[in-house]
């Protein structure tokens, strides 16, 4: 509900989020953008930085290493079971801060809307973002925001940027993996590019089919306060599992052997990926991590991340090897290897 109280005089003209569409004069830079903005944005994101109203949010600093990243999303269908591109843009941004061991501080949202979009719509997204950005403890404190003709886009798109702080003595790269350490993955794989492609091609299973999204910097912080030897900490989104290794695995100059047998995979989502023809180790994720540490410390991480809510399914798949090719591999049930190679193409295009 619009709180009379955060519009400002001259925006009292109230916007038909039940029955209206985004039009071109709401991206022009007058009283319909002003009135966008203030009854959606800032009405749902309110926090004392959004109310200077200043193109940028000035805001303090910790003494330490700060880090910053940004993403764009781009997802059809734009709702999906567990989420929607909203709470995606937020947990996906929050999630690569964390991967560096750092505590996520402050987001800025930016969104590209196609003329004709509901306005509805445009509130259900918004509010799904103020929600989770409200629970992850991670204000969104400045943006943007911009219209294009009808055909131009695909609804919405949104690119967020955080920033965030590392914590002194932590030390996570994707380049510090080293012969003999072991891997591990908080959860159960392929469980958000499944949803989608199941929401999107109208495919029904007998069991539900949910998407992963999450913000996992809380059970980082819980990794790293037990073992800050974590050396990689990754989250397998595009390219899924497989293309993140190869990433990691070349980025260290290292081999690694993942075991068939300990992957974390629902029945269900083996199933339709057998059924659509897919592989699951290739399959976006946008609620789990990999982890690598030395091997003396993988068990103890993994009793750490199985004890939080987001890692109740973590698992120690394989170790690090020496190998000069940097090939990642696997055994699989039946006993061979497998070499795991680098996705080709994309399997599922337009899932984050």
């Amino acid at each position: 509900m619009l709180n009379k109280s955060k519009v400002k005089p001259g925006y009292t003209r109230k916007l038909d989020f039940k029955q209206g569409h985004i039009e071109m004069a709401h991206g022009g830079g007058g009283r319909a953008m002003a009135q966008l903005i203030q009854q959606l944005f800032v009405n749902a994101f309110d926090n004392e930085f959004l109310h200077s109203m200043n193109d940028q949010a000035c805001f303090p600093s910790s003494n330490g290493r700060m880090v910053m990243s940004t993403d764009s999303h781009v997802v059809t269908p734009l709702f999906f079971p567990g989420g929607d591109i909203g709470s995606l843009a937020v947990n996906g941004t929050i999630n690569d801060i964390a991967m560096a061991g750092a505590k996520p501080c402050y987001l800025a949202a930016s969104f590209i809307l196609e003329e004709g979009l509901p306005l509805a719509d445009l509130q259900r997204i918004v509010d799904s973002m103020a929600t989770t950005a409200q629970t992850a403890g991670v204000p969104i404190v400045t943006g943007d925001t911009k219209v294009v003709e009808k055909g131009s886009g695909d609804g919405v798109f949104i690119t967020t940027t955080g920033i965030g702080m590392v914590p002194e003595g932590i030390h996570i790269s994707a380049e510090k993996a080293r012969p003999g350490d072991k891997i591990l993955v908080s959860g159960t794989l392929g469980d958000h590019g499944i949803a989608v492609m199941a929401s999107r091609e109208n495919l029904s299973f007998q069991t539900s089919i949910i998407s992963d999204t999450a913000a996992l910097h809380d059970l980082v912080a819980a990794m790293i306060a037990t073992v800050p030897t974590i050396r990689v900490l990754r989250d397998p989104t595009r390219g899924g599992l497989a293309s993140t290794l190869n990433e990691i695995a070349q980025q260290s100059s290292v081999g690694m052997m993942l075991y068939e047998n300990n992957l974390p995979i629902r029945e269900q989502v083996q199933a339709a990926c057998e059924f659509l023809g897919l592989d699951p180790l290739y399959i976006a994720n946008e609620g789990k991590l990999i982890a690598i540490c030395p091997a003396k410390d993988a068990e103890n991480l993994l009793r750490i991340m199985q004890n939080h809510p987001l890692g109740q399914n973590a698992a120690i798949i394989g170790d690090v090897i020496d190998d000069a090719h940097c090939f990642v591999q696997m055994q699989t049930q039946l006993g061979g290897n497998r070499v795991i190679d680098w996705l080709s193409g994309e399997q599922l295009p337009r899932i984050c």
